[in-house]
């Protein structure tokens, strides 16, 4: 079965382990370790493919062989340089053709990995750098764990893409920390947009037993591996009682109704595993997990769930369309129009991430400095989450200050406005920054809905004009639209693609249309959402119609966090441009001349329909069933998909997904909405084709 894994996955990149037996310092004995580490490419991560696992027992042979001779008083496993392992390599359990093949690339990772824990010496992983999925389970098999507090990242991932963690985790986890913890491991962190843990996490935790500096990581942890076999240090473990595993499960079931509502299976097949691990031996644990994810591998969802993490991996890191980056100007010092909330965010994004100095400008000195101090704050707080020394704190403070003038952007090399969404303001806004900055100073708007070429369409240097649309909160979502208009020049867009990138967003090119991407797909199922509304569907039916799709929040949840009045005007916008496609929502307009936030408001606590609607609002008599609303809506999304591919707002669909991912939020498990849209005959029924010809499988 191996033999067919491997031949089947022909381009695996091999991880190798070599075995070193070292003298463990203060005379302990002598210790074996093994190095996980994919020969010479030294650009990929290590991955866990059949050939590799297969490297990994022929290493663990030798390791037993030194064991039952005496030669060694323990073994461990570490990883290269700032990489320990990230897991199982997608490629290959994306090319399981059968649900035979898929139980046997559990089975043989089970089989491996968990020779480490039955040695007859006791085991230890030294977690040199990122650690996901396998790369953790392997830990979890060893006795002990030391992190390097460099590690940037240690998760299992494995239900963000429609998996479960399936070579121990859900077994060992919840063991070893207690059922709670690793719930929130298996499930809260890989539902919270794949969060990732710090290598303090990791030991605050309990994953880890011990934390020691990158500069000399490898030497404490065998020093302290020596003071553990010569028992000096007692690492002591904790059992958990029925109380805590009720708790821990019920809590698990929460979290994963309130993020995917039953729309996918990998959670709840996660908590049931997690469950099994309060009885289970450890034979009958590591079965459930073969048939487990034995049943994910051959899923939609995990082909869909790959298709998202390689966009996010590949096409996200190098944007189509995007010109040669030696185009680029530099740029060396940024100008804000603007010091409201989304421009001193943009201002704090600035001069934490280019180090240049950062000039706000507002119609009066109160806003001015209120934006200043918002930046100043914001720095602070980085400064006690440990992520600035003092020196950097006060260098970044330094370097951002308020003018109440334009001039102070006549050295700017990029000067982007984040006023409101009025044409004509920005219009006035572009025309006083022309007028004081060089010829060669890049102009970007974070217009979320207006036309860049219209905004450009009265300077003497349109060609200098860049759309550069950021997502609320700035500082958390990865997407920035970059809007080519009509007369944007090579170099121009060229800057703006470096300078996404440096600010470490994913840039996506898109065309000067209507609302971009992802603002003109949300307002139009959100279209849909209000019009059944106004024809008499409840709230609530009408809100929770989309649940099964699993999105991250429901449509009026949304509408609440954009607010009703942006949410209003977009809806204006693209109905100005489509009025047949987009409705404008009276009731909408009489939510933002009420001052009401949203559809709802907290009452003790609790969040209720917001009982001045009744009087508000005017509905008629055509209520819809949750089935209707939902088909209305997919239907509504496969055709604007349509279309906008047809006007080349994006390259191709790909894109449109990546935009969804990164900017909305929308989950790996349905791979951003094209592959649901192919799946599920939605796109053909609409369309007359397919979003993705060669399927989720097969995109690179």
């Amino acid at each position: 079965m191996i033999e067919r894994a491997a031949a089947a996955f022909p381009d695996e990149v091999v991880t190798h382990a070599p075995v070193r037996v070292l003298d463990l310092p203060g005379g302990a004995g002598r210790f074996a370790l093994v190095t996980l580490d994919n020969g010479f490419d030294h650009t990929k991560p290590t991955t866990f493919g059949p050939r590799g696992l297969a490297n990994i027992d022929a290493a663990l042979d030798q390791v037993a062989e030194l064991a039952a001779s005496g030669a060694i008083v323990a073994a461990g496993v570490t990883g290269k340089p700032f990489i320990f392992a990230v897991g199982a390599d997608l490629k290959a359990v994306a090319a399981a053709e059968s649900a035979e093949l898929a139980r046997a690339t559990g089975k043989q990772g089970h089989d491996v990995f968990r020779r480490l824990g039955e040695l007859p010496v006791r085991t230890f992983a030294f977690v040199n750098g990122a650690a996901m999925g396998g790369g953790v389970e392997i830990a979890l098999h060893c006795t002990y764990r030391t992190v390097s507090s460099g590690v940037p990242a240690f998760s299992l991932p494995e239900v963000f893409l429609g998996l479960v963690p399936g070579w121990g985790g859900t077994q060992l986890l919840p063991r070893l920390i207690g059922p709670d913890k690793a719930v929130t491991v298996i499930l809260d962190n890989p539902l919270s947009q794949n969060r990732q843990l710090k290598a303090k996490q990791v030991y605050e935790l309990g994953i880890a037993d011990a934390i020691f500096e990158p500069a000399d990581f490898l030497e404490e942890s065998l020093a302290w591996a020596a003071a553990v076999v010569k028992g000096e240090i007692v690492v002591e473990r904790r059992t958990y009682d029925e109380a805590e595993w009720t708790a821990a499960l019920e809590r698990g079931k929460q979290i994963a109704d309130s993020r995917v509502h039953g729309a996918t299976p990998a959670p709840y097949l996660a908590l049931e595993l997690i469950g099994k691990a309060r009885t289970a031996s450890r034979d009958e644990g590591f079965d459930a997990e073969d048939d487990a994810l034995a049943d994910r591998i051959m899923s939609e969802e995990l082909r869909s769930g790959v298709y998202s993490f390689n966009l996010v991996q590949k096409r996200a890191k190098r944007p189509v369309g995007a010109p040669d980056k030696s185009l680029a100007k530099p740029v060396t010092k940024v100008g804000v129009v603007g010091a409201g909330l989304m421009a001193s965010q943009l201002a704090t994004l600035f001069v934490q991430r280019l180090a240049v100095p950062v000039v706000l400008t507002d119609i009066d000195q109160e806003r001015v400095d209120k934006g200043v101090k918002y930046v100043h704050e914001q720095l602070d707080f980085q400064a006690l989450k440990g992520r600035l020394n003092s020196d950097k704190l006060n260098r970044l403070k330094a370097l951002v200050t308020g003018s109440l003038t334009k001039d102070a952007f006549a050295d700017a090399d990029f000067v982007i406005e984040a006023v409101f969404e009025e044409m004509s303001v920005k219009q006035q806004v572009f025309a006083e920054v022309e007028a004081v900055v060089r010829p060669d100073c890049v102009l970007a708007t974070n217009t979320s809905s207006l036309s860049v070429t219209e905004m450009a369409s009265k300077l003497e240097h349109p060609e200098r004009v860049v759309g550069f649309h950021f997502f609320n909160p700035v500082a958390v979502l990865p997407l920035l639209e970059v809007v080519r208009a009509e007369k944007t020049d090579d170099a121009t867009l060229a800057t703006a693609f470096v300078v996404g990138k440096n600010l470490k967003k994913n840039c996506v090119l898109v065309k000067d249309a209507p609302a971009f991407v992802v603002n003109r797909i949300l307002t139009r199922f959100m279209g849909v959402v209000n019009q059944v509304l106004d024809e008499g569907t409840p709230v609530e039916t009408a809100d929770r119609a989309l649940d099964p799709l699993g999105l991250p929040m429901s449509p009026f949840e949304l509408l609440e966090l954009v607010g009703p009045a942006v949410g209003l005007h977009v809806a204006e916008t693209l109905h100005a441009s489509f009025p047949d496609r987009f409705p404008v929502s009276e009731n909408v307009r009489r939510l933002v001349e009420a001052h009401k936030r949203g559809i709802y408001q907290w009452v003790d606590g609790v969040r209720v329909v917001d009982p001045e609607l009744e009087t508000l609002f005017e509905v008629g008599d055509r209520p819809s069933t949750p089935e209707q609303v939902l088909a209305r809506a997919v239907e509504a999304l496969a055709e604007e998909i349509d279309l906008m591919l047809a006007e080349g707002v994006v390259a191709a669909a790909e894109d449109i997904d990546l935009c969804m991912i990164l900017g909305a939020g929308w989950p790996f498990h349905l791979g951003g909405i094209t592959p649901y849209l192919d799946r599920s005959g939605v796109s053909e029924k609409v369309a007359g084709h397919r979003f993705l010809a060669k399927g989720v499988a097969s995109l690179p």
